[in-house]
């Protein structure tokens, strides 16, 4: 959290808050790594020739309301800057409204990403102890998590503590109380790959203690904004090493000027062997609008998507056809008790549902996934066939090629068996193993291999 607002060093580009003093990151500083070749005449779309849409909770954790237990620890290091009254503000978001969230949320087909702190503000640990609770109602707190929302969210540590700094060798916070051994400020710069794999790796080891596997890592406030390259190399590093995620991710950017918030997908090698390796960062569209990350600052619908369905943040990406990633703060979702952040966002969905017919909820993990696949398949094209090279598997598949193909496409796998695809009207009847005609050409959507494949197109019977 930086001043007054979670991220809002980010809607300015990326840089910290004044009060950090940081400066501004270079955002080329992550190199894409290898890019195969990729036919002119096809070219990959959105799955199911949708707009994807997920949703990122950060300072979510099991029970703790972060924002009463973080606002007195950065008021030790900016006592001018944070003057909320936490002392009513509640210590707890009660498992209640996580169920009611959850269900919600499920049964609207919401995905996206949850955050669990593992060690929340200092107040106990999600794999030991939670002072102030019993050790029944963290367990309880734990499972819900499993069984509720880790269907449909990415479990996500945000870093350790989302206030002080911790020493891995010891497990308890530096003994300096300053900017410096805070998380959220100047802990992270200057840190090497290896310092900040050593880091992460701490955090996802406290969640794989609790049995909430994790394919990617969000960072609080500024970590990592001083150190993009090492920071998206560390999560790969870590991710991989802990939890032997095939395709890692992170979330630390968010932007809402014009520029795009397409997947960055970095790092990419090894794409022709056995062990394809890349990471890719999930980008934010949206401020958090909702409630704020203390749950004291009322957002307003119209700032996603307005009344007439027309104006707002979400139609100007959607509408672009990039993923629309909304951002927003556990404690303003449920502000207070009073939920304003969740009734925001119950709107949201239905002005979106009203406005659009072709869009797709995915988990932070799927976007990446896909994201990957997507940059990273060779694609060459002929007359009769498409073929296709993957260093990684890919549900739901979407190319276009150009031209007239008279013939039912089929799919040719690596071992010999072929599957025809099933001809649909159009784009918003598409689903893993069907096509369709444009005026262009072909449509088809199919469950992608890791390695060889092949569309190829046969006369209709």
């Amino acid at each position: 959290m930086v001043t007054t607002s979670r991220r809002q060093f980010l809607q300015a580009g990326l840089g910290l808050s004044a009060a950090s003093g940081l400066g501004l990151p270079t955002l080329s500083a992550q190199e894409p790594g290898d890019r195969p070749e990729q036919a002119d005449s096809a070219r990959v779309l959105n799955p199911k020739a949708r707009v994807p849409l997920s949703f990122i909770i950060d300072d979510s954790t099991c029970l703790v309301n972060l924002a009463h237990f973080c606002i007195p620890q950065f008021a030790e290091v900016f006592p001018d800057q944070y003057r909320q009254p936490w002392q009513e503000l509640p210590r707890e978001i009660p498992d209640s409204f996580v169920r009611s969230f959850g269900e919600w949320c499920h049964e609207h087909g919401v995905k996206g990403k949850y955050s669990i702190v593992p060690y929340p503000a200092c107040v106990g640990w999600i794999d030991r102890e939670m002072p102030g609770w019993s050790r029944r109602q963290l367990e309880e707190s734990l499972e819900l998590v499993r069984t509720l929302m880790m269907p449909d969210w990415d479990i996500h540590p945000e870093m350790i503590t989302h206030t002080w700094a911790i020493n891995t060798k010891t497990g308890r916070p530096f003994e300096e109380r300053s900017e410096r051994f805070m998380e959220n400020w100047g802990f992270s710069v200057g840190k090497s790959v290896d310092e900040l794999t050593d880091y992460f790796a701490y955090a996802l080891r406290l969640l794989k203690n609790v049995d909430l596997p994790c394919e990617g890592v969000t960072t609080p406030g500024g970590f990592g904004s001083r150190v993009l390259p090492e920071l998206s190399q560390a999560t790969f590093e870590s991710v991989r090493d802990v939890f032997g995620a095939e395709i890692p991710h992170y979330f630390r950017h968010l932007y809402t000027d014009g520029r795009s918030v397409a997947p960055r997908v970095e790092y990419a090698s090894g794409l022709d062997g056995d062990d394809p390796r890349c990471v890719v960062s999930i980008i934010g569209c949206t401020g958090d609008w909702f409630g704020g990350w203390d749950g004291l600052t009322p957002g307003s619908v119209d700032q996603f998507i307005t009344e007439d369905l027309e104006g707002g943040r979400l139609p100007e990406v959607i509408d672009r056809g990039e993923p629309a990633v909304l951002v927003c703060h556990w404690p303003g979702i449920y502000y207070n008790g009073e939920e304003l952040g969740f009734t925001i966002f119950k709107e949201i969905v239905a002005r979106l549902n009203a406005a659009y017919d072709n869009l797709l909820w995915m988990k932070n993990s799927e976007i990446a996934r896909y994201w990957a696949a997507r940059e990273l398949t060779t694609l060459s094209a002929d007359a009769d066939h498409l073929s296709l090279r993957a260093p990684y598997a890919c549900p739901a598949f979407t190319v276009e090629v150009d031209g007239p193909r008279s013939g039912i496409p089929t799919l040719q796998h690596a071992d010999g068996t072929s599957t025809p695809l099933r001809e649909v009207r159009g784009p918003l009847q598409l689903d893993s193993g069907t096509w369709c005609r444009t005026p262009e050409g072909v449509i088809a959507c199919f469950d992608l291999t890791k390695g060889a494949s092949s569309l190829s197109w046969k006369a209709d019977a």
